[in-house]
C-alpha cells in the first residue's frame, strides 16, 4: 500500500510532525511505500535547519532527515507557505537577494501541484495537524 503524508502544524507548537514521524515508521516496519511527506502552513518549519531544540526534546528536523535518508523519503516544503514563513533554499535566497537560507538537507521545495501528484499515486492521503 502506498501513503502521501501532509503535515500542516510545526513541530514547536504541535505534536502533529511527531505523530506523523510514528505513523510513517509504523507504514514503513509495515511494509509500505511512502510516495511523498509534503510539509505544508506551519509545518514547514519542521524543513528549517536553524531551529535547534533542547537535547532532550524532539528535534523534528532531524528526525525526518533520517528517517528520509534511510528509507529514501520524498521530503517537500511548501513553497509559498515556506517562503512566507522565511524558510528557503539557497537558490531561493539568491533569487529573492536574502542573505541567508535554511532549508535542511533532504528537503526541498515544492509547489501544490506535488501534493497533488502523490496523493494521485497513493492509495491513501493521510493528514496531521489543523490548517487554520
Amino acid at each position: 500500500m502506498n501513503a502521501t503524508l501532509v503535515i500542516y502544524s510545526a513541530p514547536i507548537s504541535s505534536r502533529a510532525p511527531y505523530a506523523a514521524l510514528q505513523f510513517a515508521r509504523a507504514w514503513l516496519a509495515a511494509g509500505h511505500h511512502i510516495e511523498r511527506v509534503f510539509f505544508y502552513a506551519d509545518a514547514v518549519h519542521t524543513g528549517a535547519a536553524s531551529a535547534a531544540p533542547p537535547r532532550d526534546e524532539f528535534d523534528a528536523h532531524r528526525e525526518w532527515q533520517m528517517l528520509a535518508h534511510d528509507n529514501g523519503l520524498d521530503l517537500v516544503v511548501c513553497i509559498a507557505a515556506a517562503l512566507r514563513r522565511g524558510v528557503c533554499s539557497a537558490e531561493e535566497a539568491a533569487r529573492f537577494q536574502r542573505p541567508a537560507h535554511n532549508l535542511g538537507e533532504g528537503f526541498r521545495l515544492g509547489g501544490l501541484g506535488e501534493l497533488v501528484e502523490g496523493s494521485l499515486k497513493s492509495d491513501r492521503t493521510v493528514s496531521f495537524g489543523r490548517h487554520a
